[in-house]
């Protein structure tokens, strides 16, 4: 038997939207995954942003989490990069 499966809205920025060329993409993940999951997947298919595992932010619906929080189906996840500006 298969546990069940979510689904959650992935929006990446600066350099995360760099790697992947666009946006956002949904993501289906086993129930009971959590936030760094979500950054797992990411890194695990683009190595290249290793570098930014530990300064990365997460949010969920517009709220900032820590990467333990659990994900729920249907959640709006940010990974969020440092960035600098002027």
């Amino acid at each position: 038997m298969t546990s069940p499966s979510i689904s959650v809205s992935v929006k990446f920025f600066a350099a995360y939207q760099d790697a992947y060329g666009v946006p956002e993409a949904i993501w289906s993940f086993a129930s009971g995954a959590c936030v760094a999951d979500v950054l797992d997947r990411c890194l695990g298919e683009h190595p290249q942003l290793e570098p930014l595992r530990h300064r990365t932010r997460f949010g969920i619906d517009l709220e900032f989490v820590e990467g333990t929080t659990p994900l729920a189906d249907g959640n709006e996840v940010v990974l969020i990069p440092p960035v600098s500006g002027g």
